[in-house]
C-alpha cells in the first residue's frame, strides 16, 4: 500500500531543525565530542592571536561574536549536521507512506573501518573493524521492493519474515513512480523501529500509522467497502493510481541492494536465528 502525503505532513514528518533524537545521534561517542572541543579550542586561539596581531578597536565587536561562535561550536555543531541531514530529505519535492512487508530478514557483517598496527615483531598488522547489521527485504503489493540495512539491537530478535513494515518514501515524481530515498523503517506490530539514523518525528509517524489503520478496520458487525484514498485525503496532495515503482535508492544502502528480487521462493531465515545470533 502506497498513498500520497501532503507537504504539510511530509515537512511535519521530517522537521528542518534537528530534534532531540537526531541531536543526540549526531553527538556521537567521546571521541566525536572530544574532537569538537578541540576545535572549538583552536578557533577561539586563532581569533584572540588575530586580535591582538591587529587590534582594531572598530572589530572588537566583531571579534566578540566570532569568539562566542567559536567557544560555543561543540555544543551546536550537533544541530547544524542533523538539520542539512534533514534538508538533503526536504528537497525531495513529494512523499508517501508505504506499507508492505518482510520477505527475509538475516544477518551479516559489515566493513566499518581498518586500523594499522605494528605487533612486536614488527610486523604491520591490519585489524579489520566490523559490525553486525540486520538486513531486511521488503516489498509490498504495488512491486516496489527494497531493501534495509541497520545496526544490529537486541530487541531486532522480534522480527520474522511476514511481518508487517512502515516507511515513508521520497521522490521527484508526483506519482511517486521513482523511489530515491526512504527513512526508518517502523514495525507496527511490536512497536520496533530499524534504522541507523531517526530521520523522522515517530510520534507523528505512529499517529499517521494509527489513523490510516483504524481507517482499514470495519466497524463490528458491518461489512466494509475497499476503502478508497478518499478516506485519508488529510495526508494526500492529490488522488494518485497506485502503480509499480521504481526504487531509486542508492545513499541510504548499499549499492548491491537496488536489484529486483529474483523470482521464486527466496530463503526464509526463521526468527529462532536471530535469537541466537544476539
Amino acid at each position: 500500500m502506497l498513498i500520497p502525503l501532503s507537504r504539510q505532513k511530509f515537512e511535519q514528518l521530517i522537521p528542518l531543525v534537528a530534534t532531540g533524537a537526531q541531536y543526540k545521534h549526531a553527538w556521537g561517542k567521546f571521541p566525536d565530542f572530544l574532537r569538537r572541543v578541540l576545535i572549538s579550542i583552536s578557533a577561539l586561539a586563532s581569533i584572540l592571536f588575530i586580535g591582538w596581531l591587529l587590534p582594531i578597536e572598530e572589530l572588537r565587536s566583531v571579534r566578540f561574536f566570532l569568539g562566542l561562535f567559536a567557544m560555543t561550536y561543540w555544543l551546536w555543531s550537533p544541530v547544524l549536521e542533523a538539520s542539512l541531514q534533514n534538508i538533503s530529505y526536504r528537497k525531495n519535492k513529494f512523499a508517501g507512506f508505504l506499507r508492505g512487508r518482510i520477505v527475509d530478514v538475516y544477518i551479516t557483517d559489515e566493513l566499518i573501518g581498518q586500523e594499522e598496527n605494528v605487533n612486536s615483531r614488527g610486523d604491520l598488522v591490519i585489524v579489520e573493524n566490523r559490525e553486525r547489521k540486520i538486513n531486511l527485504e521488503i516489498e509490498d503489493e504495488s512491486g516496489f521492493d527494497t531493501r534495509i540495512q541497520a545496526s544490529l539491537k537486541r530487541e531486532h530478535q522480534a522480527i520474522a519474515p511476514g511481518d508487517t513494515v512502515e516507511l515513508m518514501v521520497l521522490s521527484n515524481r508526483s506519482d511517486l513512480s521513482r523511489i530515491v530515498k526512504i527513512t526508518d523503517v517502523f514495525l507496527p506490530r511490536n512497536g520496533i523501529w530499524v534504522s541507523d539514523y531517526p530521520y523522522l518525528r515517530r510520534d507523528e509517524f505512529e499517529a499517521v500509522s494509527r489513523r490510516l489503520e483504524r481507517d482499514d478496520r470495519p466497524e463490528d458487525g458491518e461489512y466494509q467497502e475497499p476503502r478508497s484514498r478518499q478516506s485519508v485525503n488529510e495526508f494526500e496532495d492529490d488522488d494518485l493510481p497506485r502503480r509499480r515503482v521504481r526504487s531509486d535508492v542508492r545513499d541510504s544502502r548499499p549499492p548491491h541492494s537496488h536489484r529486483k528480487r529474483r523470482p521464486g521462493n527466496l530463503s526464509r531465515r526463521r526468527s529462532t536465528e536471530l535469537d541466537e545470533q544476539l
